[in-house]
C-alpha cells in the first residue's frame, strides 16, 4: 500500500513531482572535472523546476488526485528507451512490488519513533 492509498480515506492525496535538472547553489562546490562528467540536460531555473510541485499543491483539477507522477507541469509519460531522462518507469509505480519497502519503510519509521 502506498502512501496515496495509506491516506485517501482522510482526503489526502499524494503524488510524486520531478522537478528536473535545475541550477542551484547546490552543484556550487563543484569542480570544472565534476561539471564535465554531469550529464547533459536542459537545465532550468529553480522557479521552472519548482512550476510541478506548485502546480500539484495549486491545480484545482488535481483535487483527489493522487498516486501519479509529474514531471515538466504534465503527468508523466511512460519511460521509453528514446527519452531517457524523460517518463515514468513501470517498476516505478507497480504497486505490489513496492509493498515490501513500504512495509520496511514504515517499520523503520515506527522503531525511530519508538527510539
Amino acid at each position: 500500500m502506498g502512501a496515496n492509498a495509506l491516506w485517501a480515506d482522510d482526503g489526502i492525496t499524494v503524488n510524486a513531482a520531478n522537478p528536473g535538472a535545475v541550477i542551484t547553489n547546490l552543484g556550487r562546490h563543484l569542480t570544472e572535472e565534476d561539471l564535465v562528467e554531469l550529464p547533459a540536460f536542459d537545465y532550468q531555473s529553480p522557479e521552472r523546476g519548482a512550476a510541478t510541485s506548485v502546480l500539484l499543491a495549486a491545480w484545482p483539477q488535481l483535487e483527489g488526485v493522487g498516486g501519479r507522477y509529474f514531471e515538466n507541469c504534465n503527468e508523466a509519460a511512460p519511460y521509453s528507451p528514446d527519452k531517457p531522462t524523460q517518463g515514468v518507469a513501470a517498476h516505478a509505480v507497480d504497486t505490489e512490488a513496492a509493498a515490501p519497502l513500504w512495509q520496511i519503510s514504515l517499520d523503520m519509521l515506527d522503531a525511530a519513533r519508538q527510539a
